[in-house]
């Protein structure tokens, strides 16, 4: 096969202009320009022109749980609803939708679209009756709302208090408010849901991956492989069609995750299929700022984001340097300051030149705590729109009321990040929210959402440039998980993309509004316009 362009962004050092890819045996055989390339086919060669397009290499979402949203179903999309009339709204035409399906699903919720009420199932019951079956994922991916009658078939009756923080929350009567905070809680609720088939869940993950193939993604790290059936969902799944996204899955090691289970874990490093492996290990430290459960310093305005998933601090650095001795990379969910600041300060301890390690969002921390994630070795993966669609400018949203003045204004600092010199992979953290590279890339750079010019930007002083936005979907996501990956160069995987649109030049919201023309993932060609 070969490719020609009218520019290609290798992000190597190949001398002079190319614009154009040879692909033999699913990698890179030449690359040069449209003249060199061009002789080296025959009548075989299969040949691609974008006379206006721009070949980079593919996209790597750092962070994404493509089976956990297929694992759920995900229902009426509420996602981008920010005032109580407007989820009324939705969740009225998602009720019209599922009339007359025993259960009723949603999913994206943001706790902004109660207007700083309590966040109850209350709207549940009087748009569905008392006695409807649902459930509403919230857009953190931490949290959700159960309807009573969910309640009642999980035998849940008051509230309750988990050793790891999560909680079925209760009013001030011990009445639970459907309100399901943090993974142990919502493996009880989530326990009651319909059981969907292997098959189904097979069907809907590749069509996901097709929808991500699109926009240019040619590799997914997998944050999660908790649904009991995820690697039978990938074996079925494969056996439609090869994946048209390769996956790097990390299982999760949790509080209670024993020492036979870290062995089992350990054991399952590098079990693969034609195109997913799994590979390193997910921690959290702490939960989410919107739900109370991330670790600060200091409370929040309503006393609450104090504490760690991990009670015994001490645990959760032993099981690390079990898996660092191991030569098994991790990656820690860490969202509050105390909690980044722990993690880095556990990292850091490591003994010099094991795997690669990273952290997962770090929305809110100090500078100096930042100037070590790069004296240390240690990748930061982060989520530009979770920035640009959840906080505001003003202060007004949730997360930064919650944390005050003073701490939201240390909101998602990628540029500090990228200045203490870490690696910075960038990610959508799908479903929480859309996984399209160009719009997250532009919104890293813009500090709002793309395509909204007369939204003020959260610190725009914490952009990126335009190189540094499409190296965190290209060169970064592989360094941070210890590879040199995600250039176009002889000899590599051939996974690139065509836009058509120059990610170096176009302004951010002329990049968001861009498409992928082709998609090419380890020698497969995965999308055609």
């Amino acid at each position: 096969m070969i490719v020609t362009g009218a520019r290609l962004h290798a992000l190597t050092d190949i001398a002079g202009a190319a614009d154009a890819i040879a692909v033999s045996d699913g990698r890179i055989a030449a690359v040069g320009s449209r003249t060199e390339i061009a002789a080296l086919g025959d009548g075989r060669t299969e040949r691609l022109d974008f006379a206006d397009g721009t070949i980079v290499p593919a996209f790597t979402d750092a962070h994404a749980h493509p089976i956990a949203s297929v694992s759920i179903p995900q229902g009426t999309d509420l996602s981008g609803l920010l005032t109580r009339a407007a989820l009324r709204e939705a969740l009225e035409r998602g009720a019209a939708e599922q009339a007359g399906n025993d259960w009723f699903f949603a999913s994206g919720l943001d706790p902004n679209a109660f207007e700083g009420a309590p966040i109850t199932n209350g709207i549940l019951a009087e748009l569905l009756g008392p006695d409807r079956l649902a459930h509403v994922g919230m857009f953190d991916g931490h949290s959700a709302l159960a309807s009573d009658a969910l309640l009642r078939l999980a035998g849940i009756t008051e509230g309750r208090s988990y050793p790891d923080g999560s909680s079925i929350v209760a009013d001030a009567d011990g009445r639970p408010t459907g309100h399901v905070l943090e993974f142990s809680a919502l493996n009880d609720v989530r326990a009651h849901l319909p059981v969907r088939s292997t098959e189904e869940k097979a069907r809907e993950l590749h069509t996901l991956l097709g929808a991500m193939a699109e926009t240019g993604i040619a590799r997914v790290h997998v944050m999660d492989l908790q649904d009991p059936d995820a690697i039978a969902i990938l074996e079925a799944a494969e056996r439609i069609a090869p994946l048209p996204v390769s996956l790097r899955l990390s299982p999760w090691c949790e509080p209670g995750t024993s020492d036979r289970q870290v062995d089992e874990l350990i054991a399952l490093q590098g079990r693969s299929g034609d195109r997913w492996r799994i590979g390193g290990i997910k921690f959290f430290i702490d939960g989410t700022v919107e739900g109370g459960t991330a670790w600060l310093e200091t409370p929040d305005i309503h006393g609450e984001n104090t504490e760690s998933v991990w009670r015994d601090h001490a645990a959760y650095a032993a099981r690390i340097a079990r898996f660092h001795a191991a030569g098994i990379p991790t990656a820690t969910h860490a969202i509050g300051e105390r909690g980044i600041r722990f993690v880095v300060d556990t990292l850091a301890a490591l003994p010099a030149g094991g795997p690669q390690h990273r952290i997962e969002h770090i929305e809110s921390v100090a500078k100096d705590v930042i100037d070590r994630l790069g004296a240390a070795g240690i990748a930061a993966s982060m989520q530009p729109t979770h920035c640009t669609h959840y906080t505001r400018a003003d202060g007004s949203d949730d997360w930064s009321q919650r944390l005050g003045e003073t701490r939201a204004h240390r909101a998602w600092c990628t540029r500090d990040v990228r200045d203490s010199g870490a690696i910075l992979a960038l990610g959508s953290d799908f479903p929480v929210a859309p996984f399209n590279p160009l719009e997250i890339m532009a919104d890293a750079q813009l500090r709002r959402p793309a395509g909204a010019p007369a939204v003020e930007p959260v610190l725009p002083e914490q952009g990126l440039t335009a190189r540094e936005a499409l190296e965190g979907y290209t060169t970064q996501p592989g360094a941070a998980i210890g590879e040199r990956s995600g250039r176009v160069a002889v000899g590599e995987p051939a996974s690139f993309t065509v836009l058509d649109v120059d990610p170096l030049t176009a302004s951010p919201d002329a990049l968001a509004a861009g498409r992928a023309l082709l998609t090419v993932s380890e020698g497969l060609v995965t999308h055609r316009a």
